[in-house]
C-alpha cells in the first residue's frame, strides 16, 4: 500500500502538468468549442483509454524498460520535446492560436473518430509518457507492496486527477472561448502565457536525465 505522501505528491504533480497546456487541453476543448460538450465527452473518454494503456504498461515494466534502454527513453523525450516545441510556435508566432479560440470552421468527426483521437493525442503526449516512465517510480517504495501494486495505485491517482482537471477544462472551455472573444488582449495574453510554458515545458523535457540517472 501506498503511503499518503506519495499519494499526495503524485496528485500535486499531475494536477500541475494537467494545468499545464498541452495536446490534451488543446484537443478537448477545441473539440468542444466547435463540436459541443458531448463530442468533447467522447474525446475525453478517448483520453482516458489512453491513460490506461500508461498505466498497464507501466505495471508490465515500462519504467524499467527505459531505465535498462537509456537510448528508447532518449528518442521518447526528444519526439515528446518536439511535439511540445512545434505546439508553442502555434500559439506564440503571429498570428498564432490558443487552445480557446474560437474554431468553428473545423469539421465535425465521428464518434469512433473522436475517441480515436483523444486516445492517439495521450498516447502521443510526452507529458503522459514522462509521468510514467520517470516520476511515478520515484514515489515507490520497496518496502510498500510489489511494484506492479504500487504503479497500479500511483497511476490510479494520477487518472482520476488527469481526468477531472481535463473534464473541468473541457466543460468549460466554451465558456472560456466565449469570454475570451470579447476580449482580445485578454485572449493574446492567455496565448502568449499558454505558449510560453509549453516552450519552456520542451526544453525541460529535452534537457531530462533518462531514469537511470536521474
Amino acid at each position: 500500500m501506498i503511503s499518503p505522501a506519495a499519494a499526495g505528491g503524485v496528485a500535486l504533480i499531475e494536477l500541475g502538468m494537467a494545468l499545464t497546456p498541452g495536446p490534451n487541453m488543446i484537443h478537448l476543448a477545441s473539440r468542444a468549442i466547435t463540436q459541443g460538450r458531448r463530442a468533447g465527452l467522447v474525446s475525453l473518454s478517448g483520453t482516458a483509454a489512453g491513460f490506461l494503456c500508461y498505466l498497464l504498461a507501466a505495471a508490465a515494466g515500462l519504467s524499467a524498460l527505459f531505465a535498462a534502454v537509456p537510448l528508447a527513453y532518449t528518442a521518447v523525450k526528444l519526439a515528446g520535446a518536439a511535439y511540445l516545441a512545434h505546439l508553442a510556435w502555434t500559439m506564440l508566432k503571429p498570428g498564432g492560436r490558443s487552445p480557446f479560440t474560437p474554431a468553428h470552421n473545423l469539421p465535425p468527426l465521428s464518434d469512433a473518430r473522436l475517441f480515436s483521437m483523444g486516445l492517439l493525442t495521450n498516447l502521443l503526449n510526452p507529458k503522459i509518457a514522462l509521468m510514467y516512465a520517470a516520476l511515478l517510480p520515484q514515489f515507490m517504495n520497496p518496502h510498500a507492496g510489489p511494484d506492479w501494486a504500487q504503479l497500479l495505485q500511483l497511476g490510479g491517482i494520477q487518472i482520476i486527477v488527469g481526468l477531472t482537471v481535463n473534464a473541468l477544462i473541457m466543460l468549460g472551455a466554451a465558456r472560456v472561448s466565449g469570454y475570451l472573444a470579447t476580449r482580445p488582449r485578454a485572449l493574446t495574453a492567455q496565448r502568449l502565457a499558454s505558449g510560453s510554458l509549453l516552450g519552456i515545458f520542451a526544453l525541460r523535457t529535452a534537457l531530462s536525465r533518462t531514469p537511470a540517472s536521474a
